[in-house]
């Protein structure tokens, strides 16, 4: 299991640049990005390398933000996978909530998802040999660090 950071940012020219020069300026690599909107606020969700830092610097930018468990899943690459491992889930009862990719090289790609039961989804996956990577994989997954 890893940490989400989830910033929240007001919908208007520049907001998310500022937010994301924080990180920059406290080299923190993002690993992956979602970003979202509504007509009032956006909402990030990142997967940094550096959870802390990243935390204390979006602090320091005045933004608010929240952790969230989410699971990180290596992805082969062959037709079917990803349904695979959305069947195990579905098959142990867990609903996906939301995910997205983060692209780490020409080797592959990782999916980031936010389970209804995350430990049970680690477990799941587990059983069904899906490489889940954990916090301290996440420096592996930046590329320059």
């Amino acid at each position: 299991m890893v940490k989400q950071l989830s910033v929240f940012l007001e919908n208007k020219p520049g907001t998310l640049n500022k937010a994301l020069l924080m990180l920059k300026n406290n080299d923190v690599n993002i690993v992956a990005i979602s970003l979202a909107d509504t007509s009032e606020f956006g909402l990030a969700r990142l997967i940094v390398d550096d959870l802390e830092k990243g935390r204390s610097a979006i602090r320091e930018g005045g933004y608010t933000s929240t952790l969230a468990d989410v699971i990180a899943v290596r992805l082969a690459q062959r037709v079917g996978y990803l349904q695979e491992i959305l069947d195990k889930l579905s098959a142990a009862g867990i609903n996906v909530e939301y995910m997205y990719t983060a692209s780490t090289g020409p080797d592959g790609a990782d999916l980031i998802m936010k389970t209804s039961d995350p430990a049970k989804a680690e477990e799941v996956l587990a059983e069904a040999k899906a490489e889940v990577l954990k916090q301290d994989d996440l420096r592996k997954l930046g590329g320059d660090n």
